[in-house]
């Protein structure tokens, strides 16, 4: 077992969905920052601004670019988050799904809307892990998580940021977004170092502040592990990986997500 985690770690990961590893990235925090700075200044197609016109702040996203932007495959090929990730899924392999960028500038209230990963994806499985990990210290705007909600029955509608739409035309698979402070729901959160990562099931209800004083950068990376397949949804995915020509049931391509544990 890598020296960054214990057989806690793994049980916690298990039981609630969700648990801190700290100094997972820390060696990599500032390459990370770099990369961070080249996907800002060369935004992918996938790249959003998530506020509405008037709305203090700015709030930028960007997924799936790892294979373009150095530091980024970087972090992925060197450090031991898939190492990490293999453990505490208890799978044998760990397969990379994509990357998440996201920014939060001084001033902005918006909080990031609760939501499960796994309604807008592709995959299903029960070996899943996403890193979210802050190249800023955060207190205030941390990732907020719903511990054990990897185990609801049925899965939370996945909505459209801006619009609050929801994503697919059919929503009947799915219960309402619930709101977890005012139900009473046992929401785990840290203040966190830079490097440091909360590791989350595909499957968490997570969510975060919005971010009034000091900058929030923060870079997440998906993976899946051994019985991950590839699903249909009620409608194009995010992200929909144009072209990929899977068929369901069938385990993700390894020359679009390749396999980076064992190397």
């Amino acid at each position: 077992m890598h020296p960054l985690i214990s057989e806690e770690h793994v049980a916690a990961y298990q039981r609630d969905g969700v648990v801190l590893i700290e100094g997972l990235f820390a060696d990599y925090a500032d390459v990370l920052r770099e990369g961070v700075e080249r996907n800002m200044a060369e935004p992918g197609p996938y790249a959003a601004e998530n506020l509405k016109e008037g709305q203090a702040g700015r709030f930028f996203d960007d997924y799936c670019n790892w294979q373009r932007i150095p530091e980024f495959r970087e972090v992925i090929e060197g450090s031991p988050v898939a190492q990490v990730a293999a453990e505490l899924m208890r799978s044998e392999t760990a397969q990379v799904f994509h990357d998440h960028v996201l920014v939060k500038e001084p001033g902005t209230s918006k909080p990031t809307p609760w939501h499960q990963d796994g309604p807008y994806y592709f995959v299903d499985g029960r070996q899943t892990v996403s890193f979210w990990s802050p190249l800023d210290p955060v207190e205030e705007a941390s990732l907020r998580c719903v511990a054990g909600s990897h185990l609801w029955e049925k899965p939370v509608l996945p909505t459209r940021w801006l619009s609050e739409e929801s994503f697919y035309a059919d929503p009947a698979a799915y219960m309402p977004v619930p709101d977890p402070d005012a139900e009473g729901m046992r929401v785990v959160e840290w203040a966190m170092k830079p490097g440091d990562a909360v590791a989350f099931h595909y499957g968490i209800l997570h969510g975060a502040r919005g971010n009034e004083t000091t900058r929030r950068r923060a870079f997440s990376l998906r993976l899946v592990g051994d019985d991950a397949r590839y699903v249909e949804r009620p409608g194009p995915t995010s992200p929909p990986f144009p072209g990929h020509g899977m068929a369901p049931g069938e385990k993700l391509r390894e020359d679009w997500f390749p396999v980076v544990w064992p190397v």
